[in-house]
């Protein structure tokens, strides 16, 4: 997906349409989707006092030795690290995507760590849906339309994106009917 943002962060989309996130009316199907957190507060200070202590292990027995005090900034180094890459990590994780359907519109977000969104939308007569089983990553799941094709749930297990691609077949054959309808 892709964007591009002004000097005063205004976001323009492809095409030059405005954002879906103006519509009153709701949509036929929405989901958001992001990546699996399988360590949260409780866990990073489990980890981080597992790691303290083990680390600190070695100096008990060194206790008021030059030695301790020349490995004491490795110790303290070591654990800054592990700690510093665990809160990039949760951060990296707040990575998500959001996909909305309408009769008439699909529009997907992607909101990045760093804060930047990037928007696609089409409509959902002319979207294709595909789902790669023999590519690399396994599932991968694409939208096509609007000029341009996008990957989705790129972070999700091939299993959750085989099932996502079921859940998005069905809405889109909804939304087709309810064209109809009108």
């Amino acid at each position: 997906m892709e964007a591009n943002a002004d000097k005063a962060g205004q976001i323009e989309t492809a095409g030059g349409e405005p954002p879906a996130v103006g519509r009153s009316d709701p949509p036929l199907y929405e989901v958001t989707l992001w990546p699996n957190l399988s360590l949260g507060r409780r866990g990073y200070r489990i980890v981080m006092g597992g790691a303290a202590t083990m680390l600190s292990l070695p100096m008990i027995a060194l206790a008021g030795s030059k030695v301790a005090l020349g490995l004491l900034p490795f110790v303290l180094g070591a654990l800054g690290a592990l700690g510093w890459f665990l809160r990039r990590n949760a951060r990296d994780l707040s990575l998500h995507e959001r996909l909305r359907l309408w009769p008439d519109l699909m529009a997907v977000e992607r909101h990045e760590p760093s804060g930047r969104v990037l928007r696609w939308q089409a409509n959902p007569h002319w979207v294709r849906l595909k789902l790669h089983p023999d590519g690399r990553p396994q599932n991968y799941l694409t939208l096509k339309g609007g000029g341009r094709e996008i990957e989705l749930g790129a972070f999700l297990s091939p299993e959750e994106r085989e099932d996502l691609a079921e859940q998005i077949e069905m809405a889109m054959a909804r939304a087709r009917g309810a064209v109809g309808e009108r």
